[in-house]
């Protein structure tokens, strides 16, 4: 690299085309990422800078290139920081050349990427976001898409959550996710999966019309990942509010998420069981789903998934769609939704004991021998709630279920021996998987302890 110091020097020359040459020779030298901590290192970036200022389209041009390939590394985006790039940067961002503004709204969005960059931005940067929403309406595709994804890394913190909402954001979005343009949609869809995170945007983005688009995304079948940002953006919506989660059966959401269940790609099943899940645990939205929808027949293949995060989030909405279902008495939840219309809502449960497939029974002998804790939990907690129930039908079942009693009491032995060996060596010290073993090993006998005296076994 005994090049670069002559490069340096050919970039501070008054001539502009020996400092385009150098420049672009810069730009080639940065595409090979040992060379760029060599040219941080060097010199070079000052110039970088003072060039990407230039008068001159082509010198600018090279110039922002070169800035470009230059963050492509987390220590040389930390060097273009140190060195003042950011604010040329934002300052080109009004360029009236699309290469500068795409060269220049990409590093940015690279830049983004680390938490440290963000932070820093955060604090001395006011103009940063404003500058990129204003580029969501420009007519060069690439510059829209760049700027919507440095939105959407910015996006990664909650005060940028919040700032790009501030700012009017969410009037571009809206429209940007219903463009047809796939890169587009896709950038966009991303950006509102973060933005959405936050609890104090969701009443904005829910006034501002976004349910209907996001749900009609979730037949993007052109895209998993337009699909998997959708779901999850719609998933956190139903985190923030019991009004937004009665939506999401009104607005079909449910129903598409039940037709795709079994059928999707895994990143976006491991959404879609999560927002069962998440629905699962609101008391007036649990009985909708055992009620209106086919969520057993939906859920009980899902537990058969590989993928433990999937089959897990359906095996715990299972346990929910379980539990307490005989202590609703007449009335509402206080918002004026029933929650009690003489449905039988165990008969339901109960529909799907044995299938489809091996049924909620096949489930809970299969959790119970996985030899995986959180999945022995799920089936103990959802017994537990069977048992509880003091309905007749289910408590009858698990008693004459000899696999399911043998398997709770199995467990029940195995964690108490956990237990007591820990208690007797109670002054070792131990390393904090075996302190959580022994947390686990508590709560599961704790668990099977309660199953059986229910059951009087």
């Amino acid at each position: 690299m005994g090049c670069l110091n002559p490069l340096v020097e050919q970039m501070l020359s008054n001539d502009v085309e020996l400092q385009c040459n150098a420049v672009g020779c810069i730009t080639n030298l940065a595409t090979i990422d040992e060379n760029k901590f060599k040219i941080a290192k060097s010199g070079a970036l000052i110039p970088l800078i003072q060039l990407a200022k230039s008068n001159h389209t082509r010198v600018q041009r090279n110039s922002t290139g070169a800035l470009l390939n230059m963050t492509h590394s987390v220590e040389t985006r930390r060097e273009l920081i140190n060195v003042g790039a950011i604010p040329v940067l934002i300052t080109l961002l009004n360029s009236s050349d699309a290469d500068v503004q795409y060269y220049c709204t990409t590093a940015l969005s690279n830049i983004a990427v680390d938490e440290e960059n963000r932070n820093r931005m955060q604090a001395t940067e006011p103009d940063l976001v404003p500058s990129l929403i204003k580029l969501m309406d420009s007519k060069a595709s690439r510059v829209k898409c760049q700027a919507i994804l440095a939105l959407r890394n910015l996006a990664s913190d909650p005060s940028y959550q919040l700032s790009i909402v501030r700012f009017g954001g969410l009037s571009h979005l809206f429209n940007l996710i219903q463009s047809g343009s796939i890169p587009v949609v896709l950038a966009s869809v991303a950006c509102m999966r973060n933005i959405s995170i936050h609890p104090q945007n969701e009443a904005l983005i829910i006034k501002n019309g976004f349910l209907e688009p996001l749900i009609n995304l979730l037949n993007f079948k052109e895209s998993e990942e337009i699909q998997c940002h959708a779901i999850s953006a719609l998933r956190n919506l139903a985190a923030a509010s019991p009004k937004t989660r009665l939506a999401f059966f009104d607005l079909g959401c449910v129903k598409e998420c039940c037709l795709l269940a079994n059928s999707s790609q895994e990143s976006v099943q491991s959404e879609i069981s999560a927002t069962f899940a998440i629905l699962a645990l609101d008391e007036v939205t649990k009985l909708k789903l055992l009620k209106e929808t086919p969520i057993l027949e939906v859920l009980i293949p899902m537990t058969f998934i590989s993928n433990t995060e999937v089959s897990g989030n359906a095996a715990a909405t299972l346990a929910n769609l379980c539990s307490r279902l005989n202590a609703y008495d007449n009335g509402s939840n206080g918002e004026g939704a029933a929650i009690n219309d003489n449905y039988d809502y165990y008969e339901k449960v109960l529909s799907a004991w044995e299938s489809p497939q091996d049924g909620i029974v096949g489930f809970l002998q299969r959790f119970l021998t996985s030899e995986y804790l959180t999945f022995e939990h799920i089936a103990l907690w959802t017994i537990l709630q069977l048992a509880d129930s003091e309905d007749e039908r289910f408590i009858n079942l698990l008693k004459s279920n000899h696999d399911i009693i043998n398997n709770v009491k199995r467990l029940n032995k195995q964690n108490y021996e956990i237990t007591l060996k820990h208690n007797q060596e109670e002054n070792q010290e131990r390393e904090e998987e075996e302190e959580n073993r022994y947390d686990a090993a508590l709560e599961l006998h704790g668990l099977s302890q309660q199953i059986l005296e229910l059951l009087g076994k």
